[in-house]
């Protein structure tokens, strides 16, 4: 049956993209393909302007300079959106150069949506509804956010509960995420999330009805040429770029923040004394002081930080790795976890959270409080080539278990059951 789904482009909009950005485009894609007409709402800074196609410059990627909203008219915003949110929003049609949004049938706009919304939440305790010209099937958030769309099918993705397991490890207003996910486990039409822990802690934590929470887990595509790429093309590019050679390093890639355990991770491979250096690909994060401390003190022919690094070469950092070390305190999913699998390097990850549900027996486990175990784990995989390869074999099969033509199903099961 052909549904009208929207989806939210909080995420969308970034110019790195977040691991949700990753799943909101993999889930608008699959809906589109399966014959679903695909809607996406965005938030911009300013009044939609009147000629649908120049409303994309204002909710796509970085604010440009001299289009800022100044403070005395974004305060003038807040109070008139502030209002309008008591009576519901009406996001205006927008266009957008091909390929800078996902595939989609429909476009919309409206001003200040996300933070507004949440800001409305917080003094209010309601949901801003979505009052759509011609209204979907199905809304689906694709994080906890206090939206609902008038006449639809609400459905909302919870990743995972860390702002309430590891409050420390998030920069969440921990009271109101608290009582929005309350209020979205109450009176959801329907949860989404992404591994059984992920299931089990939000019927348990938060009081939802087993019936009304499915979990797909998640998927990872990556293009056809990349993955094709010849061993000697992809090796030649990293050697240019970062004067690495294939097997001759380890990996972690990702944000340096509380949850990844970075530190630990650095701590852990020092105590290691293996010869073989620690590569650290990622950009952005908060509260890493410590972590940027020792980086800056660590003699960089042994830990060396990459940095952002675009997909495409990110890949080859992966495939090139001796092993991927991920030594999380805990993770909804873990997709870092799934793309190492899926091209064949070892990993190293914690026994915690979803992570031994997505990598099996495919992945050597260490706990990611003890850093002397941690270092044995990095020992022992630097070290063991026979381990390096079973663990390869290994993680290439497990990867099946999450390939996109069962994730397609998992996806078309769950909005068929909302019908």
């Amino acid at each position: 049956m052909r549904r009208r789904i929207f989806f939210d482009g909080l995420n969308l909009a970034l110019e790195r993209g977040t691991g949700i950005a990753t799943y909101t485009r993999m889930l608008t894609a699959l809906a589109h393909d399966a014959g679903h007409e695909v809607g996406l709402v965005y938030s911009s800074p300013r009044r939609p302007l009147r000629d649908p196609s120049l409303r994309t410059g204002d909710f796509l990627g970085p604010r440009r300079p001299g289009r800022l909203v100044s403070k005395t008219r974004g305060r003038w915003n807040d109070a008139v959106d502030h209002l309008g949110h008591a009576i519901g929003v009406r996001p205006c049609p927008a266009e957008a150069p091909n390929g800078s949004v996902p595939t989609h049938d429909h476009l919309y706009v409206a001003r200040n949506l996300f933070g507004g919304a949440a800001r409305y939440f917080g003094w209010t305790g309601r949901f801003v509804e979505l009052d759509f010209p011609a209204p979907p099937d199905i809304l689906h958030c694709t994080y906890p956010m206090p939206l609902k769309a008038k006449g639809a099918r609400n459905i909302y993705t919870i990743h995972d509960l860390i702002p309430l397991r590891l409050p420390q490890t998030t920069l969440d207003d921990k009271r109101q995420m608290l009582r929005l996910l309350r209020r979205i486990a109450a009176t959801a039409d329907h949860i989404v999330t992404v591994s059984e822990q992920s299931r089990r802690d939000i019927v348990e934590w938060l009081g939802a009805d087993e019936a009304r929470v499915t979990n797909t887990y998640e998927a990872v595509e990556f293009p056809l040429e990349q993955l094709e790429e010849p061993a000697n093309a992809a090796a030649d590019t990293i050697a240019r770029l970062y004067g690495l050679e294939p097997g001759s390093y380890l990996l972690f890639f990702g944000a340096i923040e509380p949850k990844k355990n970075v530190k630990a991770l650095l701590e852990a491979y020092l105590r290691s004394g293996v010869a073989v250096p620690l590569v650290i690909a990622g950009g952005g994060g908060w509260a890493n002081e410590a972590e940027t401390r020792m980086l800056r003190e660590i003699d960089p022919a042994r830990v060396r930080q990459l940095g952002y690094a675009d997909r495409a070469d990110l890949v080859r950092l992966i495939r090139g790795a001796r092993a991927v070390l991920f030594p999380s305190l805990f993770e909804g999913f873990g997709l870092p976890v799934l793309e190492a699998m899926m091209l064949g390097t070892p990993v190293v990850t914690s026994r915690v959270s979803s992570l031994p549900e997505i990598a099996g027996e495919a992945a050597l486990y260490i706990d990611p409080h003890d850093t002397d175990d941690i270092a044995r784990g990095i020992a022992t995989v630097a070290a063991d080539a026979d381990l390096r390869a079973e663990l390869s074999r290994r993680g290439l099969q497990q990867s099946e278990l999450f390939s996109v033509a069962r994730y397609r199903e998992r996806v078309a099961a769950l909005y068929d059951r909302l019908a």
